[in-house]
């Protein structure tokens, strides 16, 4: 595949990854004072989202073989170095905040003590990817600006 073709593969799986990302932060807070049966009925209506977990891998994956492809271009290699590098960071921040309280609450079903906790950590796990997210979206559209053409 072409440079130009990688690059626009990277932007498009990075926003599409951005976007349920965009979409929890813009409703913590509507959602972080909430009483326990209110929130639970709010989440429910992310059931079925993780089925874009899959844009994480082209997230990794057009990021990093275009900063392979650029390698030794300067800036722009360190742009699509360091898109892939916050995508990466946003799985650590998934995986340590946001994915035990889909675990704990089996996907926000139950109820355990600890609810508020794991309700404030999942929403601003989710909040930070999403800032996380749309500087690696910036990152690798930005490389894009600096290129050398094919």
């Amino acid at each position: 595949m072409t440079l130009k073709v990688i690059h626009l593969l990277a932007i498009l799986f990075v926003a599409l990854t951005f976007a349920p990302s965009a979409a929890h932060a813009f409703s913590l807070m509507n959602k972080i004072g909430m009483n326990q049966t209110d929130y639970f009925t709010a989440q429910d209506a992310y059931r079925r989202w993780d089925m874009f977990g899959w844009s994480y891998l082209g997230a990794l994956v057009f990021p990093l073989a275009l900063a392979w492809m650029l390698r030794g271009e300067g800036a722009s290699f360190w742009l699509a170095a360091i898109s892939f590098a916050l995508i990466v960071l946003a799985l650590v921040v998934f995986f340590i905040w946001v994915f035990p309280g889909n675990q704990a609450t089996q996907n926000w079903t139950v109820a355990p003590e600890n609810w508020q906790t794991l309700r404030t950590r999942w929403e601003y796990g989710h909040a930070a990817n999403a800032l996380i997210i749309f500087a690696s979206l910036c990152a690798v559209s930005a490389a894009a600006t600096v290129a050398r053409p094919e």
